[in-house]
């Protein structure tokens, strides 16, 4: 399979905003069915264990107009809400048979109550992701939670509840963030085989993909730029930080490596690696799970963090790990948790003396000579002084 083929097939899931890649899976056998969850992360293993297909939900970009979907929301929050809104009041999301909406923030948790009323008849659960200091307490409380949702999504697929279906389902998604991380290291070591855009593609793909289609595509995607040789440009190489719940406009992405920096560490699409480690498959499949996302999370705006000097540790560490120039924080407008953090995060990169900058966008930005100057000034101002 040819590289062009492999990224054109991404774009079109990409693009596909009716779904039809999850109709068709959903035609291929009698009784399939899906289950749509928010950004940031869901437990698709749960999904998945129960025989239906996990679909990432990211709104609309800036491919939907937004006209009945602004009357439910206030203009002093971010844009990804009205988008979904109006992807449901479109129809476009009528295939699937639940939605699951994490709390990433206070908006997602209305917007989950409105999608009861919107939706009178689907499954419709807001997801109280494990928040504290007791970590025994935390693991305890979210593998309860899973096993009450595990049971609710099997009266919804018309299952049983199964425990070795969710071990092997555990070792499924082990497969598919072991398939992703090698996608970022690939990035990371050679970002000018790997521009950003496709790698964003595939991981949008991998949302609304079987798992088994994603990692055969990503697979195929790094048997291509193992073969490839492609010469190296002058760039800056920066992590992007913030992006990790409305996703930027592919456009922005583009604009931002055009500019000169190669982006070799990111926040979009969180979700489908926020679990760092493989997840046990020993023991209670339900702990395990739960104990890997309370143990073993990505450090993530979204989740609570005791160390109050975490934060400005992290822009450090990450820099380090990417060896990294500088760091880019996008955020979505009004997307508080993002700009919440956005200060200790960029105190702690200048007291590691990281060069970074700043700016907001949203899923529908159209214009992006803004963005192109600013990282295009940022990527020279590295090469010409460094970041001392």
């Amino acid at each position: 399979m040819k590289r062009i083929d492999i990224v054109a097939e991404a774009r079109a899931l990409y693009e596909d905003l009716d779904l039809q890649s999850v109709k068709r899976w959903m035609a291929g056998a009698p009784g399939r069915k899906a289950v749509g969850y928010l950004p940031v992360y869901a437990p698709k293993e749960i999904i998945h264990a129960t025989g239906m297909l996990p679909v990432g939900v990211h709104g609309g970009g800036d491919q939907l107009e937004i006209i009945r979907g602004d009357a439910y929301y206030q203009s002093y929050i971010c844009h990804l809400p009205r988008s979904v809104v109006e992807l449901g009041l479109s129809g476009r999301l009528d295939c699937l048979s639940g939605m699951l909406f994490p709390s990433t923030c206070d908006v997602i948790r209305n917007l989950s109550g409105v999608w009861q009323v919107l939706k009178s008849g689907m499954y419709v659960r807001y997801l109280d992701l494990p928040q504290g200091q007791d970590l025994d307490a935390m693991v305890a409380f979210w593998a309860s939670d899973l096993k009450i949702l595990h049971q609710d999504l099997a009266r919804v697929a018309g299952v049983e509840v199964d425990a070795e279906a969710l071990r092997a389902s555990l070792a499924l998604y082990n497969a598919v963030r072991e398939t992703v991380r090698a996608l970022y290291a690939a990035r990371r070591d050679t970002p000018e085989r790997v521009p950003s855009e496709e790698l964003y593609l595939l991981s949008r793909a991998g949302e609304v993909l079987p798992p088994e289609s994603f990692m055969a595509l990503a697979e195929a995607y790094l048997e291509c730029v193992r073969r490839e040789d492609v010469p190296a440009r002058d760039n800056s190489r920066v992590v992007v930080i913030g992006a990790f719940c409305e996703q930027p406009p592919l456009g922005l992405i583009k604009t931002l490596e055009r500019a000169g920096c190669y982006i070799v560490d990111d926040d979009f699409v969180l979700g489908n690696r926020m679990i760092n480690h493989p997840v046990s498959l020993d023991g209670d499949p339900w702990m395990a799970l739960s104990d890997a996302l309370v143990r073993d999370a990505m450090k993530s705006s979204i989740f609570y963090e005791a160390d109050p000097t975490g934060k400005k540790r992290l822009v450090k560490e990450r820099a380090a790990a990417a060896r990294a120039d500088g760091v880019i924080f996008a955020a979505a407008s009004f997307c508080d948790p993002a700009l919440l953090d956005r200060p200790m995060l960029r105190a702690g990169a200048d007291a590691a003396h990281v060069p970074s900058i700043s700016f907001k966008y949203s899923e529908n930005s159209g214009q992006f000579q803004q963005f192109r100057e600013q990282a295009g000034t940022f990527s020279d101002a590295i090469k010409l002084w460094g970041g001392r």
